[in-house]
Formats: structure tokens, C-alpha cells, sequence
């Protein structure tokens, strides 16, 4: 009976060990794209982990603890999220629009369970989300080529290293491709004397992420709040994805209302207390497929591990001595891997490359890139408010889509 029991006791305690393995894999997948965010844009890296952490757990709570996913800071917001911190000085309007942007999506999640999915995603096909998220990409690079120029020396080498771990390793190593990346790079920029150790030197062991309220103005909300409809197309992507990996309907069961709930909550959160936008992470669905355990606890267990690491002074003075040139290395392939996201998308729905797709397609493009490109594309609202880029781009795509299609059904219907 003793051997019974000690037996047992061992097997439970390799379950847990093999489950806090596989709980910090996935923390270590997020974790590079998830502190980039708010070392682009301003936010604090500590308070940014703790609202991952936070905001995963309030969508496991929402989605009935059903689907294996993390949330983490979404790479959508950050033209925004820049636009409105340079525009007006401080990032608590920016944190005013995502709070929005939450509530558009707790907004939308009824108004989707009162419809029905599919009533919805017949107005997001392959020719409008696909264009959008290369824009997202392409929008982001010249901020990673800007940040790589600090040092040309350190972003090859990390580049170089990402991209080599990257496509010539497996497994695990693969899925560390990131972190060893900006090691590479941090050791370099170590020899070469670039790494400011001030931030490090003055941080506490402990230390509870401050806490930052928002502040709300309506030419803030108009540049962000449009975003959602780019990240709701994204959301969809993301859940999807994650279903097949799972081999589990999660668009039914728990279904998208639901997901898209937990999502717009843990973005409201993120936004009340400091912290960037939250969205489903890619990377973690990466792991799933990786490990075949899609246990969501694990996911819950990296939740937690998230907070802890947000607690934790030395980890944000750490990450806060990270050269610039390091992260512009890791950024350029992010970034363009978002847009290539876009391109698959594209190429995998096998949609007919008419002229109504190739215009729908060309225009969000134009528009989405305009800024870049030199072009002053833009409607301005009021003085304060205008759309352009990203929020134009999305919004204009829909309709030129929905007008073409309703006239192709009218000539059709005309012809019978």
C-alpha cells in the first residue's frame, strides 16, 4: 500500500514537472514579441507582463477554460499607439482609445451571438483580410529599419542569428530562436560597450508594475478605436488556426462570441491600468503544435508565470538595457512576418485574382501604405479627428467589397 502510494506520488509529481516545462515553453514563446510592444511604444515592460498574464486568464475564464491560448501585447496597435503619444505627449490618451477598442469588442462579441458567426465573416474574405495584414507588416518595418540603423554591426548579427536558429533548428531550440537571437546580439553589444546598465543597476528585487490610469479624447479614440476591425479579422485567423491545431471547433464551442469577449476584456483591462492591447498569440499556437499537449491549464500556468515575471524589478530594468539595435534586428523579421502572414492568407484561400478582388486588394494597400509612401490619404473629421492608413484602409476595403459583391448578386439575379 506504501509502494502504492509513493508510486502515485512520483507519477503526480512528474506530471507537474513536465507541466511547468511546458507552461514556461509558452511563456518563453510570448515573451519576446510581448515585451517588444511596449518597448516600442512607451508602455512599461513589467506592467505589460502582468496584463498578459491578467488578460489570459480573464479568456480562459470567458471561453469556459476551453481553449488553449495566450494573450499577449498585439503589434496592430503600435502605429496608433506612437501616433497618439507623439501627437499629444502622453500615452494615457493612447490608453483612453484601447480602452475603447476593448469595448467595441465586448460590443461586438453580442452583437455576434445575436446574429450568428457565419452572418459576420462572409464580410471578412481572403481579398480584404489578406491585403490588410500585409499592411499591418509593412506599416511597422520602417520603424524596425529606423531602430536597426543605431547600430548596423549588432541588427545583422541578431538578424543573422534569428534567421539561422530559425530555419537550420528543431524542437525546442527552434522555438527559442528569439531569445537566443537577442542574447547573441546583447553579448556584442556588451563587447562593443553600446549597453547602458543604469536602468538594471537602479532597479528593485520586488516591485509591483506601476499602475497608470487613462485619459480619454476623442481625436485619440478616432486613431485607435478603428483598429478593432483589423484586429477582429486578425482574431479570427488566430482562432481558426488554433482550432485545427486542436482539432476542436473553438469558432462554435465555445464559439467566437466568446472569444472575441475575453479578448475586448482583457484589452480594457490592459488599457485602465497601463498596459498595450492584448490579442491571441501565434507563437503559442506554434508551441501547441509543436508539443501535441493542449492541455489549457499549461496556458493558465503561463498566465501566472507571466505576473510573477511582472513583479519581478531586475527582469524590466534588465529588458530596459537592451540595445535599440538588438531589437531592430528581431523586429525587421517580426515585422515582415506579419505581412507574410497576409501573403499566405492570400495565397492559401485560392480566391479568383478578378478585377473586383484586384481592386479591393489594391486599394486597401495604396491607402494602408499611403503615409509610408509619401501619400497624404486621409478624411479629416474635425480638427482633431481624422482616418488614414490602417483605420482608412480597413474601413474602405469593406465597403468597396460589399458594393461589388451586391452588384455581382444583382447581375446575376438580372441574367436568371
Amino acid at each position: 500500500m506504501e509502494k502504492s502510494y509513493s508510486s502515485s506520488k512520483s507519477l503526480e509529481i512528474t506530471k507537474s514537472i513536465k507541466k511547468v516545462t511546458l507552461a514556461l515553453q509558452h511563456m518563453i514563446a510570448m515573451f519576446g514579441a510581448t515585451v517588444l510592444v511596449p518597448l516600442l511604444t512607451g508602455f512599461n515592460v513589467s506592467t505589460s507582463l502582468m496584463c498578459a498574464g491578467i488578460g489570459t486568464l480573464i479568456f480562459h475564464f470567458c471561453t469556459k477554460k476551453k481553449v488553449p491560448v495566450f494573450l499577449g501585447s498585439s503589434f496592430a496597435f503600435i502605429p496608433v499607439i506612437q501616433s497618439v503619444a507623439k501627437s499629444y505627449g502622453s500615452l494615457a490618451y493612447a490608453q483612453g482609445g484601447i480602452v475603447v477598442a476593448g469595448f467595441i469588442y465586448v460590443i461586438l462579441s453580442l452583437f455576434i451571438k445575436r446574429i450568428g458567426v457565419k452572418r459576420i465573416t462572409k464580410y471578412f474574405p481572403a481579398q480584404v483580410v489578406g491585403p490588410m495584414v500585409i499592411v499591418i507588416g509593412f506599416n511597422l518595418l520602417p520603424t524596425a529599419v529606423s531602430m536597426a540603423s543605431s547600430n548596423f554591426i549588432v541588427s545583422i548579427v541578431t538578424f543573422t542569428a534569428c534567421i539561422l536558429l530559425s530555419n537550420f533548428t528543431k524542437g525546442f531550440t527552434k522555438q527559442l530562436a528569439i531569445i537566443i537571437s537577442v542574447t547573441v546580439g546583447y553579448l556584442l553589444s556588451l563587447k562593443l560597450g553600446i549597453v547602458d546598465l543604469a536602468p538594471l543597476k537602479s532597479a528593485e528585487f520586488l516591485n509591483l508594475p506601476p499602475i497608470t490610469l487613462p485619459k480619454f479624447s476623442l481625436g485619440a479614440i478616432f486613431t485607435i478605436a478603428p483598429v478593432v476591425i483589423a484586429v477582429f479579422m486578425e482574431h479570427i485567423g488566430d482562432i481558426t488556426t488554433n482550432s485545427q491545431v486542436v482539432g476542436e471547433n473553438f469558432m462554435e464551442d465555445p464559439g467566437l462570441n466568446r472569444t472575441l469577449l475575453g479578448d475586448g476584456l482583457a484589452t480594457v483591462m490592459a488599457g485602465m491600468i497601463g498596459g498595450p492591447a492584448n490579442t491571441t498569440y501565434g507563437e503559442n499556437t506554434g508551441v501547441l503544435a509543436l508539443t501535441k499537449n493542449y492541455d489549457p491549464s499549461i496556458l493558465r500556468l503561463a498566465a501566472v508565470f507571466a505576473i510573477i515575471l511582472g513583479c519581478v524589478g531586475y527582469i524590466g530594468g534588465f529588458l530596459q538595457t537592451i540595445p535599440t539595435a538588438v531589437m531592430g534586428g528581431i523586429s525587421v523579421i517580426l515585422f515582415s512576418m506579419i505581412a507574410l502572414v497576409g501573403f499566405k492568407t492570400i495565397k492559401n484561400s485560392k480566391m479568383d485574382f478578378n478585377l473586383k478582388n484586384i481592386i479591393t486588394m489594391a486599394t486597401i494597400i495604396i491607402i494602408g501604405l499611403g503615409p509610408n509612401a509619401g501619400l497624404n490619404i486621409g478624411i479629416k473629421i474635425t480638427d482633431m479627428v481624422s482616418l488614414s492608413g490602417l483605420s482608412l484602409a480597413a474601413i474602405v476595403g469593406i465597403l468597396i467589397n460589399v458594393i461589388f459583391t451586391l452588384y455581382e448578386n444583382k447581375i446575376e439575379k438580372e441574367t436568371m
